[in-house]
Formats: C-alpha cells, structure tokens, sequence
C-alpha cells in the first residue's frame, strides 16, 4: 500500500456538493492499494501513520505523532498512486490493486487507525471527490508498505 501524508491544519473531502469526512487539525492521507497489498500492508501503514512524528513539540521540533497532539485523519482512496508514468505520457495503473480487492483494504487501514485512537474522516470509495487541503509547513511524506521508497 501507498500514501501521501501530509501534516494539515485543516482538510476536507466533497462529493456531490456534500462533505463526507473533514478533519481541523491531523494529517490528510491518500491512501492506494496495490495488486500484491495484504491486511498486513493496511495494519502497517495504519502503524506507520499514526506513530508519525512529524508535529512539533515545544522546541519546534517534529517529535509528535497524531496521537500526541490528539488529531485526526483524513483518509481518501486514491488508486492513481500506483500511477506509472515512465513511458509516455499516459499513465498505466495495472499496478493498482482491483476494486474488490482496494475497497477492503482501504477499509481495513481506516479501521486499524481508529483501533489507534484516532478519529478517522473518510472519502467514498470510487468516486469523484473534490479535496481541501491546507498542508501545515508544508509537511508531506511517501510512504509504501513494500519499502520501495
């Protein structure tokens, strides 16, 4: 599994004019599902995210997780994050996990990061979703569960 985390001061998902999940101050997280993800992938990425340290303490330096300074996340589904770009100028996304197979997945980190503690806003599955983000330092991290970066 993949995401794109970033330390938000405030962010919000939008599908068909209504607001299906928003967080004031945490972390915004796309989150994609490869073909080879396994719940083990979903709980490590959950672990990964919510142990984070990338909120500042006093001394301004970034030494807090989520759970530390008591925030949320925002977790959108984004298969375009296994995106391959390499060759052309259109990308290939057979490395994306299929629907059946990204949906419970996806379901399953969000889960294992409410069993953190964390109140967790969510997108919709499959749709087109209009996103609001106001990244805060700005702080935005990769992360894969396979290591490849």
């Amino acid at each position: 599994m993949r995401a794109v985390v970033q330390r938000v001061s405030e962010a919000s998902v939008t599908v068909d004019g209504v607001v299906t999940g928003s967080v004031q101050h945490g972390l915004c997280v796309l989150v994609g599902v490869g073909t080879g993800d396994s719940e083990a992938d979903a709980q490590w990425l959950a672990d990964k995210v919510v142990e984070l340290r990338i909120f500042e303490d006093d001394a301004g330096r970034m030494n807090r997780s989520v759970l530390d300074v008591q925030g949320s996340v925002l977790a959108i589904s984004q298969f375009t994050l296994f995106g391959d770009a390499r060759k052309g100028t259109r990308p290939g996304f057979i490395d994306a996990a299929r629907p059946e197979l990204a949906q419970p997945l996806y379901a399953k980190f969000c889960a294992c990061v409410r069993a953190r503690g964390v109140q967790v806003g969510e997108g919709v599955f499959r749709a087109t979703m209009q996103v609001r983000i106001v990244n805060e330092g700005p702080v935005t991290l990769l992360l894969d569960s396979k290591k490849l970066f």
